[in-house]
């Protein structure tokens, strides 16, 4: 099976074409895939199929194997890998888990993706819940370097009221105005991830709080600088929301399954 490897701020992920529909993985095989010593390693797994309409769909399971919900990051890296296919020039339209999104290939080779809207953001005494195609836990810290986000992730994403399914977990520091430094624990990795698409959306419209109007906000993340646009015409919700920044080839190769 040939495969490829793309990173997004150095969020990694596996990508297969499957357009002729010849790959059906198991959970099994796909954590086996994203094991970064057993296998090619990663914090993802995507499959590029058809879908009517559109340019394609875009099918991501975490790196323990299970389809999950959306990846801002991974839409961005299969934007990257649909051109290099031939199937878009520099604008894509696809499907994902959440729904149509729309991508553009900037002249300087990045990539800004349309996220889903928020409908709905809970603002409590130093933490914001919402979802931006993934659900989001956003608490605010005064020394983003400090915290311990495996143990503190881990405590929270397992608390008793985000299950059965758990919950992405994001410590984010305000430097300045307009300026974020973000680190996530994002359920099915399990672990801190060098970035995280949706967690960087999720926490740039959580430090808007209940102002309106348009905002851009810089990202800082462990594997690199994002930007997050967004509209909110009421105190909670977001329309127009864009995720733009990198989506990076990383190499390609072939891969016996067992």
């Amino acid at each position: 099976m040939t495969f490829y490897k793309y990173h997004g701020t150095g969020n990694d992920f596996i990508l297969f074409d499957n357009r002729e529909n010849n790959i059906s993985l198991s959970k099994e095989q796909i954590a086996n895939l994203c094991h970064r010593r057993l296998g090619i390693g990663a914090d993802g797994l995507m499959l590029l199929e058809n879908a009517a309409g559109y340019d394609f769909r875009m099918v991501y399971y975490n790196s323990d194997g299970g389809e999950s919900t959306m990846c801002g990051n991974g839409g961005r890296c299969i934007t990257a890998f649909a051109k290099s296919l031939g199937i878009i020039a520099s604008i894509a339209d696809f499907v994902a888990i959440d729904g149509p999104h729309t991508a553009k290939i900037g002249d300087d080779g990045l990539i800004s993706l349309h996220m889903k809207n928020v409908q709905e953001m809970k603002i409590y005494d130093g933490y914001t819940l919402l979802n931006t195609g993934s659900p989001h836990f956003v608490q605010w810290v005064k020394d983003v370097k400090a915290i311990d986000v495996f143990t503190e992730g881990k405590k929270i994403r397992n608390q008793p009221w985000f299950q059965p399914d758990g919950i992405n977990v994001n410590f984010v520091q305000i430097p300045d105005k307009g300026k974020l430094s973000v680190r996530t624990y994002e359920r099915g990795v399990e672990d801190e991830t060098l970035s995280c698409g949706t967690g960087v959306t999720a926490a740039a419209i959580a430090a808007s709080g209940i102002e309106t109007g348009t905002f851009k906000t810089c990202i800082e993340t462990p594997g690199g600088h994002l930007e997050v646009s967004f509209i909110k015409n009421t105190p909670t919700t977001a329309t127009d929301v864009i995720l733009t920044g990198p989506a990076v080839f990383v190499f390609k190769g072939e891969i016996g399954m067992r």
